[in-house]
């Protein structure tokens, strides 16, 4: 097949036909566990930290599936060892894993369990290597651990989205970043943060209070590795505020560089130094040039895989 396939529950199909019911539960509800992958050269990153974090999730949702994490590892090898030469070479593939627990009127019975890949978006963020990121603080909150715990990743996001709303009518291009209930940074939307200040190295928040990304795991690793101190604690938008760099964590982009805090520029300037210590690491670990794919492959003349 000379075209993109994808996993369904055990079957490959084209990926044009990989749909979602509109009766399936991750549908109606947005009761939906996945992961975002990536791949480096056309290897697959951290692929065992994202099945664990995985089911983590279908714990916490109560969800079982007839699929080991062998089997699931597997599959995700088949489908970029496929979809991954029908890409321009010197491209890469962002991998979507995503479990729904199926049909509404048989909750669980029959999960749905689907893989696919499309070409990294790297249009999307390969000037702001470069400019930075704006974020803004709006007044969508995170929401309370109460809700439901913060290592469980679904796609229920609409606070993300109405965040984004938010601090768009605030800064065009602006990002958000989202408080918890009692007013300390969490987490922007789809991205981890983290703060550097001088004389103390890079902060993050609490790891127990966000998503705990395997972005963010793979930055701590170089940055102690590099030397720079890397601790958590609480910080508020005024902390954040004195910052020497920002930066967003995630998994297409790896790392990002933040040039403006709430209407405010962000120490002195884009891209600084930790942010340039911590790109080339990242790009000398998985032996690609990160910033340079980007902006090779930011258009694409004709479609991809």
């Amino acid at each position: 097949m000379t075209s993109p396939i994808a996993f369904h529950t055990g079957r490959w199909i084209p990926q044009s036909e990989l749909t979602v019911p509109i009766d399936d539960i991750g549908f109606v509800m947005g009761t939906t566990v996945v992961e975002q992958l990536r791949t480096f050269g056309g290897k697959v990153f951290r692929l065992e930290q994202h099945l664990a974090r995985l089911r983590d999730s279908l714990t916490i949702v109560g969800l079982e599936i007839p699929f080991s994490d062998a089997d699931l590892s597997q599959a995700v090898q088949e489908i970029i060892a496929h979809n991954h030469p029908l890409l321009t070479p010197g491209d890469d593939l962002g991998v979507g894993m995503f479990i729904t627990p199926g049909n509404m009127e048989h909750p669980g019975q029959q999960p749905m369990v689907c893989i696919h890949t499309r070409p990294i978006a790297f249009g999307t963020f390969a000037g702001k290597f470069v400019s930075g990121q704006a974020l803004v603080v709006p007044a969508t909150r995170q929401t309370p651990v109460e809700c439901w715990p913060r290592q469980l990743k679904v796609r229920s996001r609409v606070h993300y989205y109405l965040a984004d709303l938010e601090a768009r009518k605030i800064e065009p291009k602006a990002r958000a970043v989202l408080l918890d209930m009692d007013g300390y940074v969490m987490e922007a939307t789809t991205a981890n943060m983290v703060v550097y200040f001088a004389g103390e190295g890079l902060v993050a928040p609490p790891r127990e209070l966000v998503l705990p990304g395997i972005s963010i795991a793979a930055l701590e690793e170089l940055a102690k590795s590099q030397g720079i101190p890397f601790s958590h604690r609480l910080m508020t938008p005024d902390d954040v505020a004195k910052a020497d760099e920002i930066l967003l964590t995630s998994t297409s982009p790896c790392v990002l560089p933040c040039h403006r805090w709430n209407g405010r520029p962000v120490g002195g300037g884009v891209p600084g130094p930790v942010f340039e210590h911590l790109i080339t690491a990242w790009s000398d670990s998985v032996g690609l040039d990160i910033r340079g794919q980007a902006a090779k492959f930011a258009v694409r003349d004709v479609p991809a895989a």
